[in-house]
């Protein structure tokens, strides 16, 4: 699996950036095999989430969120998918039942996209992984 792509769901990025423990062990060994071959992917969406999760007073980061977004996109290894035309289309016509969060479904789609298996501890996208429309990995 070290050179399969694998693309964070939102909270594993800021775990992985925070190097915050809720980040399993198996899950960051995944993660460092995938950035030693650029294949650590991050949703645009997901800079929006966080955004609106620091905006909110959800999420506190140490930093201003801009100069925070900017240092977790250069970490070696990780690549910024731009949302697309075609991300967008494939977000609302996924297989099978999909719950209707854009966020998750944005990533959802970027992941079947990219041919990429989502890192989450999301409960929807790990169920929704089982019925094999996505891969998905529990953190």
């Amino acid at each position: 699996m070290s050179s399969a792509a694998v693309l964070l769901d939102t909270h594993a990025w800021i775990w992985l950036v925070d190097g915050n423990d809720e980040l399993s062990l198996p899950a960051r060994k995944l993660i460092d095999q995938a950035a030693a071959t650029g294949t650590v992917l991050i949703a645009s969406i997901s800079v929006w989430e966080v955004a609106m999760l620091e905006r909110k007073g959800r999420l506190v980061l140490s930093r201003s969120c801009w100069n925070w977004v900017e240092d977790a996109l250069s970490l070696p290894g990780l690549r910024l998918i731009q949302l697309s035309a075609q991300t967008a289309l494939e977000s609302c016509f996924l297989p099978g039942k999909f719950h209707d969060d854009p966020a998750d479904r944005f990533i959802v789609a970027t992941a079947r996209l990219e041919n990429a298996a989502i890192v989450t501890r999301d409960k929807q996208i790990l169920r929704y992984a089982q019925s094999g429309h996505v891969a998905a990995i529990k953190c």
